[in-house]
């Protein structure tokens, strides 16, 4: 079984950074996308960042310039970045791997629990 556990977050005041590890274990072949999501309080889950293990990354247009994603392969684990934080980047971040291969056939689709960050004074 394939699991991915976050770690980092925490609270911290506005202008403040926080690093986001997640570190996928089990039985794994290779995963292609890691990414992050975050989703605050009565409001929809919404895409942070990916990257693939090519190194290409993307990000949402409201982190672009303060949050840096990153990962290490040998590793299976990615990181999160986050300076700048605002108070509307207050949220339950969650990792998640869309496909992660398993088997030369199989492939699973893997979230984190989450972890919570909030920006606040």
């Amino acid at each position: 079984q394939v699991q991915l556990v976050e770690s980092g977050g925490g609270l911290v005041q506005p202008g403040g950074s926080l690093r986001l590890s997640c570190a996928a274990s089990g039985s794994i072949l290779s995963i292609d996308i890691m990414g992050w999501y975050r989703q605050a309080p009565g409001k929809q889950r919404e895409l942070v960042a990916t990257i693939s293990s090519g190194g290409y990354s993307n990000y949402a247009d409201s982190v672009k310039g303060r949050f840096t994603i990153s990962r290490d392969n040998a590793k299976n684990t990615v990181y999160l970045q986050m300076n700048g934080l605002k108070p509307e980047d207050t949220a339950v971040y969650l990792c998640n791997a869309p496909s992660v291969r398993l088997t030369t056939r199989s492939t699973v689709t893997v979230w984190g629990q989450g972890t919570l960050v909030t920006v606040s004074s």
